[in-house]
Parts: C-alpha cells; structure tokens; sequence
C-alpha cells in the first residue's frame, strides 16, 4: 500500500478475495473478541476500524471496510478507505467552506466598490485573506495525515493479518 500520492487526504484501496464477504465479515466480528488492540465495529457490509481511546489524537485515522459479494460465486470485493474521524473531517470540511464563502462575498463586495468607484481596500485584503486561511486549511490537513500515517499502516496490518488468519488472500 503506497502513501506517497500528495494530493490523496484520504487513500482508497480496493481487491477482490476468493471467499464469501459474509466469511470475511465474520472474521472482523469474531476479532472484536480476541483482540483489544483495536475498536471493530460492523453495520452490514461495512467494517469500521478504529484506534482505541487511549491511543487517539486528534489526527487518527480510521480505516473503513466494504465488502461486497461478487456475482461470481464464492468471490468477494472489499474497499478500503483510510480517513480522519468523522467528526474532524466534518470541521475541516465546514472550515473549508466558510472560507470559501467569505472569499466569495467580499470579493463581489470588492467587486462591486471597485466598479461603483468607493474604497475597496479592506473587502480586497479580507478576499486576498482567505486564500491564505485555505493554505493554511490545506497545510493543516497533510500535517495531519503525516500525523497519523503510523496508525494508518497499523490499522492496515491489522487488517491485512486478519485476513490472513484464515488464509484469505487477494486475488489482484
């Protein structure tokens, strides 16, 4: 699993087993019992794997399983999907677009004194503000997923091992 693509905040993967999902989601449900290391949690197809309380920070990752039955019989394809809390990628998102927002309104702001011929000094400097508010955003979130690459391989191994308990391997 390569990490090194710097525009991807939250890496996707995806492969396809040689066994039933319903086996491999099984697999996932009976590790929340043998193991304390991580926090498993499924809802249908879907396997939420989360770093416990005790060892989060504000950058940790989770790792989000779907696996889903292929036509073929006895074949699976699981999705994965690295990302922040769910809660920390709504801020980050809600940042986003409040900057976003206010860079548009003070730029018609600005827009709109420069054509009337008023001052537009301060709507210029708010709009010229916010780009560099967005950097920073931007800056922001690759320091933390720097952050939580670490948890990331960990939540990765732990899946990849989990797997492999029961010999499932990938097809391609």
């Amino acid at each position: 699993m390569s990490l090194t693509n710097e525009i991807i905040l939250r890496p996707r993967f995806k492969f396809t087993v040689e066994h039933d999902n319903e086996e491999i989601l099984q697999l996932f449900e009976d590790s929340k019992k043998t193991q304390s290391d991580f926090i498993v949690s499924r809802v249908d197809d879907h396997v939420f794997i989360k770093i416990p309380k005790a060892k989060q920070h504000f950058w940790s990752p989770q790792l989000h399983l779907e696996i889903n039955k292929n036509e073929e019989e006895n074949s699976s394809t699981l999705y994965g999907l690295f990302g922040p809390n769910p809660t920390v990628w709504t801020m980050f998102m809600f940042f986003h677009f409040i900057v976003i927002g206010i860079f548009f309104g003070f730029g018609v702001w600005a827009y709109s004194n420069w054509s009337l011929g008023n001052d537009y000094a301060i709507q210029l400097f708010v709009t010229l503000l916010m780009i560099v508010v967005w950097f920073a955003l931007y800056f922001g979130g690759r320091i933390g997923k720097r952050t939580g690459t670490d948890q990331m391989y960990e939540l990765h191994h732990f899946m990849r091992d989990t797997l492999r308990s029961k010999d499932i391997h990938s097809v391609y």
